[in-house]
């Protein structure tokens, strides 16, 4: 027995007018993706120097009284003294590692020689593994290599240097969002909480506000006392480097750039510290070898402390998070969007502890 269904007109717009929205959500989201990870890039940035904006402003507030001026004073400040260190750090580290990766293909000839024994060592080798003329085979393997990839830079001079020009506008938009996200975000913040509270929500904008304030700490906190152990990290670097030339008889002016390195790289969350510690064991193989093995030795073993109690220490438990979800976290925005996944990914679990912590009162406030 068939039944007849009827609808009024506007239950049927609702009916369809609510997944057609969704899949213009979507479609708008897709196509704006490459300008909301920039935003985000951009707000992340932000409440990272937020700390450092606060002590600035601190000084300023202590020697000559609170005032507007002086909070945008104190942004652009913090916001120049970081640009300028970054790019002091580049300055340093670029040097180093153009002459070290020089003076490594000037030295190879002799240090081939030296550890192999030349072709006639690599021939006797490859003689006693079952290759007659293993030197041939290495040439003409390096041969279709080299084939291989200057085919692959041909075809792709043009979309490099394209791809160039498209990471370098973006670094500037995000640098100039980052800024004004600095100077005008509080005010806009400010404004937006305004806007929203009246006598019958005012309950459910406080509980906003505390998530809100709670999940720029988590940012704040952790990118904080990520620089912090950072600069630990680079520290022992310089030392060990340091004492390994004088040791050793290298030049001891390496160690700061070295240290820098590690420094730098520490700030990617867990694969970082490995990046870092390979590169300066390889450009330290260029200046000494037992440098270089001695070194990888002292830092993988400092690691260890550093990673179990220096950390942890230092970072507490200002997360709260589980070793497991700090890795998916950054398996999963590593895969999504890169290496800025794999950076923003620890903060963002954060967040979400912090939305799950408060869902009860989120309910309360909206029930």
């Amino acid at each position: 027995m068939s039944k007849t269904i009827e609808t009024d007109l506007k239950t049927f717009v609702k009916f369809w007018l609510v997944p057609i929205l969704i899949l213009l959500a979507l479609f708008i989201i897709e196509k704006a993706l490459t300008g909301l990870i920039i935003i985000g890039a951009s707000i992340f940035l932000a409440l990272a120097l937020r700390p450092l904006v606060s002590r600035v402003d601190g000084f300023f507030t202590k020697h000559f009284g609170k005032d507007k001026k002086h909070q945008n004073l104190s942004a652009v400040l913090a916001y120049l003294i970081v640009i300028l260190v970054v790019g002091a750090v580049i300055a340093i580290i670029g040097p180093v590692v153009v002459n070290e990766t020089s003076k490594f293909v000037q030295k190879f000839p002799e240090t081939f020689e030296t550890t192999f024994g030349g072709w006639d060592g690599v021939n006797s080798f490859g003689q006693s593994i079952g290759v007659q003329d293993l030197h041939a085979e290495i040439d003409n393997a390096l041969d279709g290599l080299s084939k291989n990839i200057m085919g692959i830079l041909g075809n792709s001079l043009v979309s490099s240097v394209s791809g160039a020009a498209d990471i370098i506008m973006k670094v500037v938009l995000v640098l100039v969002l980052t800024l004004l996200f600095l100077l005008e975000g509080p005010g806009m913040l400010h404004g937006f909480w305004n806007g929203l509270e009246d006598k019958d929500n005012k309950k459910m904008v406080n509980v906003a506000k505390r998530v809100v304030s709670k999940m720029a700490n988590v940012v704040s906190t952790y990118v904080s006392r990520q620089v912090i152990v950072a600069l630990i990290d680079g520290c022992a670097t310089m030392l060990i480097v340091f004492t390994l030339s004088l040791i050793l008889g290298f030049s001891p002016s390496l160690a700061v750039p070295m240290g820098l390195i590690t420094a730098l790289f520490y700030l990617i969350p867990m694969f970082g510290q490995f990046i870092g510690g390979t590169i300066v064991t390889v450009l330290l193989l260029s200046s000494n070898l037992w440098a270089g093995l001695i070194y990888a030795i002292i830092y993988i073993s400092y690691s260890q402390i550093e990673n179990n109690v220096i950390a942890p220490k230092i970072q507490g438990d200002a997360l709260s998070l589980k070793p497991v979800v700090i890795l998916c976290a950054i398996v999963i925005g590593m895969y999504m969007f890169g290496l800025l996944g794999a950076i923003i990914a620890i903060p963002i679990a954060g967040c979400i502890r912090v939305l799950v912590e408060e869902y009860p009162n989120i309910r309360a406030a909206r029930g």
